[in-house]
């Protein structure tokens, strides 16, 4: 590979070489030095003559440190300080900007040693809810740079720094300038700097104010090409792009005139998008009959763009309109003269950018300023999860929220709770604007005013909690008085105060746990009464008892995708191919409109839990969405007939891909991690993103399907309960789910208890051992695992069908992990969204192994944002 001597400066000395021109203005321009203190500081950088201000205002968390002053002199003044953070997953910088305009974000890292330990700092960076790229530093005073292009979904940008292992995040600089709508369209996501070259015949870096938008242009040259270069003034107004003045009068063409000429770069296995920004102008003053006119193809012969002559003096823009992609990341691109041409191809300059999709969408924008403002109202930037997008992603969501994520539209807040925060003053009109908010606690504060009637006018609203507010006038509008009667809203306020300050004689909650208890009583009666007369006609039909017990239920909500039993048969061609069997009924094969489907129909039975378990799992699968949760189709009630019907989910279930009865094929070390990933993703859910939250209480194996795409969706939620059902307590004395992976507190209904099944679980994909065996030294897998890692090999307890072929180090962590899953006290256990984080580490640990090195994003391509080492224009 050939390289240029040179291109590393701008790493190593942070732009110390920048030519300067008379300054433009900087409107618009961002220019933030982190950590520079006092915060009112500003000051204009003496070779760019940029002005940079305190990143103070921009920003909640985070310590401001100095590098070494031994590494200053090589690097520019805004490098000097850095804001570390010590503290917390993620820390996010907030700027206050215009929805759908198009910024280019640039962040700057100088480690300089600040911490005295020598130790380079590992860490993400990300935009909004989005990762933007891993930041690994190598060398104590290089400058790495990452260059982002982005366009603004809201009001609001974010740009976040996320702790991924034990060191600490940092940022030297951060800097946003508006680039032209119409300039670097994708058609989706955001652009990530790999290169932007020109071709100059004495090399210099250009930036402000060459560029009016500070874009960074790298100087390259090489034996086998010829730089051409002109005094006369081009013209690079003709397009959006505005290519420097000093960009546009110098070309290269090849050596030789006669031969091709080949740019090529290599990504280093980082096989994402492309897209390529080529510039061209002809500075040469061609005679008469001279043409020049050429092909460019790229990567084997596919043709990038027929024909082009550059116009005179005058700039023209060629891009791809669409991602080029390689499979292994290297782009070869062929220069070559037309029949007709008399001169060699020419090109005076070349961006290359590698999409980052925005898979994440950001919460609803109206609410995200609510929040906001909520957090600045109530003095709450001491929170120090709050940072960043409320919701997304995740594993990230703000302490105190629960949120609403359906796979095609924004999350939405569902619940706010802020008990013993230390809120004083007037309960903030700002709640209003969380739409979709069904709970909110502001309980054990120190709150003062009225209660808002606003609260009414909140239609999803269900609770509130404002106990523990004595200076809360609890005076209740009558708007709120008329939501508790209808039973549409709970209010709780303390009871005592309510009485002596508004003469209420009998609290509200009293009064209404009053009519519950008459309420309860006459259901008993009429329960016992039915009970009777099921005894005295025990000759009727079983058939007839079933749909007794199914009328003494309230009925399924909604009517929305429901079959009839004739419907049913149709899909399934009269029950044609079963696809399995199990404990409440058999699945059967069918079609829906050429939709692949999965019907399981009910076994007939006079059980009573068969129709709560039917109708638990309809009712729950029709208000929850999520992609790693199994789609509910629609179901079947009609007559004595249930059915469920699911998406089709064409490789089975876990377990049987697992023992290779599926069809012999082995799931990788990487195909294990991202099921795992996948079910606890949706698992995750069922805990923190559904409403009201859900334990699925039988979390196995068999309970994991797989579709099409080997893509994990958890399955059957007959057992699944969000709170105490008809009689069942949260220390329930029935006991639910399967042997083996049961929750050794047994009585326990939490989270925890799905937490620990899933750790059995992990620990079969990691051994492809059954969870019971009695002819093992210890018959439960959790023990046996625990047996044979006593003797201090992992290989001991590996599925041998891997061959070896995984990354120890995340075996280790798997293993860890579900360890720490299994735990027999509930407490030690960790919650679902620190599973699917860990696990997602194994995940990326094994991707790096496979593409041949857990350096894989080492400086070279890091640092390739403006210097690609793997560059090399010229005949080849």
């Amino acid at each position: 590979m050939k390289t240029m001597n040179g291109f590393l400066l701008l790493s190593t000395i942070a732009f110390a070489v920048f030519h300067l021109v008379q300054a433009q203005s900087q409107s618009g321009f961002i220019s933030l030095d982190c950590g520079l203190i006092p915060k009112d500081t500003t000051y204009t950088e003496q070779i760019t003559n940029i002005t940079y201000i305190s990143d103070a205002d921009y920003i909640d968390s985070g310590l401001t440190e100095r590098i070494s002053d031994s590494y200053k002199s090589q690097l520019q003044q805004q490098t000097w300080t850095l804001r570390s953070f010590p503290e917390g997953q993620r820390n996010c910088y907030n700027f206050n900007l215009k929805a759908n305009l198009k910024y280019l974000i640039r962040g700057t890292f100088v480690y300089g040693n600040y911490d005295g330990l020598n130790q380079m700092p590992k860490f993400d960076l990300h935009i909004g809810p989005n990762k933007w790229t891993s930041v690994i530093l190598e060398g104590v005073a290089n400058a790495t740079i990452f260059e982002i292009i982005h366009v603004l979904t809201q009001d609001r940008l974010q740009v976040c720094l996320v702790k991924t292992g034990q060191t600490t995040p940092f940022i030297s600089s951060l800097e946003l300038r508006p680039l032209n709508n119409d300039t670097y369209v994708t058609q989706g996501g955001s652009l990530m700097s790999f290169a932007r070259i020109y071709f100059p015949k004495t090399a210099y870096f250009l930036r402000y104010s060459d560029d009016l938008y500070d874009r960074v242009w790298v100087p390259f040259s090489q034996n086998e090409t010829v730089s051409l270069s002109t005094n006369l003034p081009v013209d690079t107004s003709s397009n959006s792009y505005n290519v420097p003045q000093n960009v546009a009068n110098s070309a290269i063409i090849p050596a030789e005139a006669t031969h091709p000429l080949n740019i090529w770069w290599d990504l280093q296995n980082i096989n994402a998008p492309s897209y390529v920004y080529m510039h061209f102008a002809e500075i040469q003053n061609l005679k008469a009959n001279d043409i020049r006119e050429f092909n460019i193809t790229y990567n084997g012969g596919q043709v990038w763009e027929s024909s082009i002559r550059p116009h005179n003096l005058s700039i023209t823009t060629i891009s791809s309109p669409t991602a080029l992609n390689s499979s292994d990341g290297f782009f070869n691109f062929t220069f070559t003269m037309t029949t007709t041409s008399t001169l060699p191809p020419l090109i005076n300059a070349l961006e290359v950018y590698t999409l980052v999709e925005n898979l994440l969408l950001e919460t609803y924008q109206d609410e995200v300023s609510a929040m906001m403002n909520i957090k600045k109202t109530y003095g709450l930037s001491k929170k120090i999860s709050w940072q960043g997008d409320p919701c997304s992603p995740q594993i990230y969501r703000w302490e105190g929220l629960n949120c609403l994520y359906l796979d095609s539209d924004q999350p939405l807040i569902t619940s706010l709770n802020l008990r013993t925060s230390g809120l004083t003053g007037i309960i903030t009109h700002d709640i209003s604007n969380l739409i979709q908010l069904r709970e909110l606690d502001l309980s054990d504060n120190d709150l003062s005013g009225e209660i808002p009637d606003f609260l009414a006018d909140m239609k999803m609203l269900t609770l509130v909690n404002l106990k523990g507010n004595p200076k809360l006038n609890l005076t209740v509008p009558d708007s709120i008085k008329h939501r508790i009667n209808n039973k549409s809203l709970k209010l709780i306020i303390d009871e005592n105060q309510s009485s002596e300050k508004h003469g209420i004689k009998f609290p509200l909650v009293a009064i209404l746990a009053s009519v519950a208890g008459v309420i309860a009583l006459l259901a008993i009666f009429t329960i016992c009464v039915i009970f009777k007369r099921e005894k005295q006609g025990s000759g009727e039909a079983p058939t007839r008892v079933n749909t007794e017990i199914r009328s003494s239920y309230q009925s399924i909500e909604t009517k929305d995708r429901k079959f009839t039993y004739s419907e049913i048969l149709k899909m399934t061609n009269n029950f044609e191919r079963v696809l399995g069997k199990g404990g409440y009924g058999r699945v059967y094969y069918g079609k829906l409109d050429d939709t692949e489907v999965a019907v399981k129909m009910l076994f007939h039975s006079s059980a009573e839990q068969d129709y709560k378990h039917f109708k638990a799992e309809v009712e729950l699968l029709l208000r929850v969405h999520h992609r790693h949760l199994v789609g509910l189709v629609g179901y079947c009630d009609d007559g004595d007939n249930f059915a469920l019907i699911y998406e089709y989910m064409a490789n089975g279930d876990l377990k049987e891909n697992m023992s290779g009865n599926r069809s012999g094929h082995v799931l990788s070390w990487e195909n294990r991690m991202q099921i795992a990933m996948e079910a606890a993703q949706g698992l995750e859910y069922l805990h923190n993103g559904s409403r009201p939250p859900m334990v699925h209480r039988d979390v196995k194996t068999t309970n994991i399907l797989l579709n099409e795409l080997y893509q994990a969706k958890l399955a059957d939620f007959g057992l699944s309960r969000s709170s105490p059902v008809d009689g069942e307590s949260y220390v329930s004395t029935i006991v639910a789910g399967t042997p083996g992976y049961l929750d050794p507190e047994t009585n326990l209904l939490s989270e925890k208890t799905d937490v620990y099944s899933f750790g059995v679980v992990l620990l079969e994909i990691i051994t492809n051992q059954p969870v019971i065996d009695t002819t093992r030294e210890k018959a439960h897998i959790t023990d046996w695992v625990g047996f044979k890692l006593m003797e201090g090999d992992i290989r001991n307890i590996i599925d041998p069908k891997l061959i070896k072929e995984f990354d120890t180090n995340g075996v280790w962590k798997a293993v860890e992990l579900a360890l720490s899953c299994v735990n027999p006290t509930s407490n030690h256990r960790p919650t679902m969204p620190h599973v699917v984080m860990e696990l997602k580490e194994c995940l990326d640990s094994e991707i790096a192994r496979k593409q041949g090195s857990q350096d894989m994003f080492s400086r070279d391509s890091i640092e390739l944002t403006f210097s690609p080492t793997g560059f090399s224009p010229g005949p080849r």
